[in-house]
């Protein structure tokens, strides 16, 4: 999708618009994953609507209004980078916690993100609120339910869907593969 910074005339505050393309042949995980996430480290969604595009044959997108978040741990990683300056530890920590309880909270609801990384991890750094963003790849894990490795993204796949483990399946010792 495409992500747009608007201002809501009834709140004035700056949201976020996300415009995603409702396939008729697809269920859109998102919109079900997202309206359910109520943490602060997690993206909230306020409101949500559907547009038509004449033009591209009665295209329907959902429109996903939510909390403007400046910044990516991207753009904040490629700052320090630019200026030869190293990433600060307390910072590190700081956002490495936030990270933590963001993915508790989401695996405490049986949902995996399958496309973590920089781009999708948003940074207020006013006061340094880490927020997980993008859940277009999520989806809830069933048991019994396999996983494919091909959905995440290409930078970053977790070891358990590239040796085939289930969730609620037994562990497998990487270590000694």
């Amino acid at each position: 999708g495409v992500v747009y910074r608007a201002i809501d005339l009834e709140t004035k505050k700056v949201v976020a618009i996300k415009k995603v393309f409702q396939d008729p042949n697809y269920r859109n995980r998102e919109f079900t994953i997202v309206v359910e996430l109520d943490h602060i480290n997690c993206i909230r969604v306020f409101n949500y609507f559907f547009t038509n595009e004449k033009t591209k044959k009665d295209a329907t997108y959902l429109n996903l209004v939510m909390d403007y978040v400046p910044e990516t741990l991207y753009r904040v990683l490629r700052y320090y980078k630019k200026k030869g300056m190293d990433f600060p530890d307390p910072l590190g920590k700081i956002y490495s916690y936030q990270m933590f309880r963001s993915l508790a909270y989401i695996h405490g609801m049986g949902i995996v993100h399958r496309d973590i990384k920089p781009q999708n991890i948003l940074v207020d750094t006013s006061d340094h609120r880490l927020v997980l963003c993008d859940f277009g790849s999520a989806k809830k894990i069933k048991p019994g339910e396999k996983s494919v490795a091909y959905i995440c993204s290409r930078y970053y796949r977790a070891p358990e869907l590239i040796l085939g483990q289930d969730k609620y399946g037994p562990r497998i010792d990487i270590w000694s593969i």
